[in-house]
């Protein structure tokens, strides 16, 4: 993990797990621990170390790329040609045969150390589990309804550098193609907790079920917020998530009373030469986040695809009704916008009125010498869907695109949140709090269990709110569908 925070991204929704999932298998420790043991060895043989620049990465590259071209993935190793420190290794990208193109989960780890040490816990611990996950991938060879992607960054211990470039250099089309980032470093620290990043997120909430389903309890990556490579991806507006277990931060009392432990640092080691195999790897710890990657890549890659029940992509108008408030009147709007990917509002669908030409999910322009900025205007405004009929049987989930954006003096009474009009009055599914996280309004994707209303007739609900008309509250919505499996 770098040593430099950087800025985080905005959070995003809890997903349903998906149907018929293939059986999830075992991620061998034991494999896991061989590859951590081949890592010890390159740093050894080549001057201590796996800096991304140096001959220990070099070596690094090799093992990995050609374990990974020998289990049938199709590999890259992508040149860093700009942004990277100079003779830096390059990123090796593998994709697996199969699975929907235009719905990829992509699961990411650096494979770069410090020059102080071997880097076995960072991150030659999140290589190994990676590559383990990848190659068992390979020998289970599941039906995929997602297509999967292996990443191994270089440069990440110098600014996060390898994913950057990758992030950055993806065509638009093909950010919009990517449902979720999983990212893994530091997942094997002996005094170890167990952390997930942006633990709120739909992917996150997939990593939280895995440790529930084993009865551990998990916090949100402070420690780690903005500083591996996730942060390059939520730049771009890609849904992440991930595991940790902690780095140089001290294990509080709490802490240790729910997971174990001392009150010391989670890595005593961490960017020091006694990063080593296996002093500094708790085999528990490993196990477990190996466990939690496979849970999510099987539960939202493998299986049989979901049908369509309801959908609107807003490319016309479909029926919606709008019900502004504060000064705004206007009852209807344009109801389109084309790249779900997009970081801007434009095209959104719009609760009321039309501004500087620009459709938005808001009441319209904040009054004075504001005017022309989208602002929910100190109230709550809210789109209703046409009448959904749900089949009586199957998994049902309710999906969509969305964002929420502030301009100044954000607060936490502003909110963004779904429901569901159904027989018996409106039940909520998911409510976005207002913070100083989400001011960037980077576009989200979510989705939630309606099965509860199976066989009913139902409305989508959503609605935003401004607690003051100094907050310069956005919030959009696209690409709303209904699936059963």
């Amino acid at each position: 993990m770098a040593a430099v925070p950087l800025v985080a991204a905005a959070l995003a929704v809890p997903a349903a797990p998906a149907a018929a999932v293939a059986a999830i298998p075992d991620i061998s420790l034991a494999n896991m621990k061989a590859h951590l043991l081949q890592f010890q060895s390159i740093a050894t043989a080549n001057g201590g170390n796996r800096r991304s620049t140096t001959t220990g990465y070099t070596a690094s590259v090799n093992y990995v790329a050609n374990r990974l071209t020998a289990a049938g993935f199709t590999v890259v190793r992508q040149s860093c040609t700009s942004g990277c420190t100079a003779g830096s290794g390059p990123n090796v990208i593998a994709d697996w045969p199969g699975g929907d193109p235009n719905s990829v989960y992509m699961f990411g780890a650096h494979l770069d150390g410090v020059a102080a040490g071997p880097g076995i816990n960072d991150n030659a611990s999140g290589s190994s589990m990676l590559l383990e996950l990848a190659l068992t991938l390979a020998a289970t060879n599941p039906s995929l309804t997602s297509h999967l992607r292996f990443a191994f960054w270089t440069d990440e211990e110098q600014g996060l550098n390898g994913s950057e470039f990758y992030a950055n250099t993806l065509p638009t089309a093909e950010r919009a193609r990517i449902r979720g980032y999983f990212n893994f470093d530091m997942v094997a620290s002996v005094n170890g907790g167990y952390f997930i990043n942006r633990i709120t997120s739909g992917v996150g909430q997939v990593l939280k079920a895995y440790y529930d389903s084993i009865g551990v309890q998990t916090e949100e990556n402070t420690e780690g917020a903005g500083r591996s490579d996730d942060a390059s991806f939520n730049a771009i507006g890609v849904q992440t998530s991930g595991v940790a277990a902690g780095a140089s931060r001290v294990k509080t009392a709490a802490q240790v009373a729910k997971w174990g432990g001392t009150q010391s640092a989670f890595d005593p080691c961490y960017h020091r030469a006694c990063d080593t195999n296996p002093s500094n790897i708790s085999d528990t710890v490993l196990d477990r986040a190996g466990d939690a990657a496979a849970y999510a890549l099987w539960t939202l890659a493998t299986g049989t695809a979901p049908t369509t029940v309801w959908s609107d992509t807003f490319e016309t108008a479909t029926g919606w009704t709008t019900n502004p408030s504060g000064t705004d009147t206007a009852t209807t709007g344009t109801w389109e916008r084309a790249d779900p990917a997009a970081t801007t509002s434009s095209g959104a669908k719009q609760l009321g009125t039309t501004v500087s030409g620009v459709n938005d999910l808001v009441t319209g322009a904040l009054a004075g010498t504001d005017a022309g900025t989208y602002d929910v205007d100190g109230g709550t405004t809210s789109a209703l869907s046409p009448p959904i009929a749900l089949p009586a049987s199957g998994t049902l989930t309710l999906s969509m695109s969305w964002y929420l954006a502030h301009g100044s003096n954000s607060s936490t009474a502003d909110f963004f949140r779904v429901s569901i009009v159904h027989s018996g009055g409106t039940a909520v599914l998911f409510t976005q709090a207002g913070a100083a996280a989400n001011r960037n309004g980077a576009w989200a994707t979510g989705s939630w269990s309606i099965s509860a209303y199976a066989g009913q007739q139902v409305r989508v609900l959503v609605a935003a709110a401004d607690a003051s008309t100094a907050s310069l509250v956005e919030a959009g919505v696209d690409d709303v569908r209904v699936t059963v499996s």
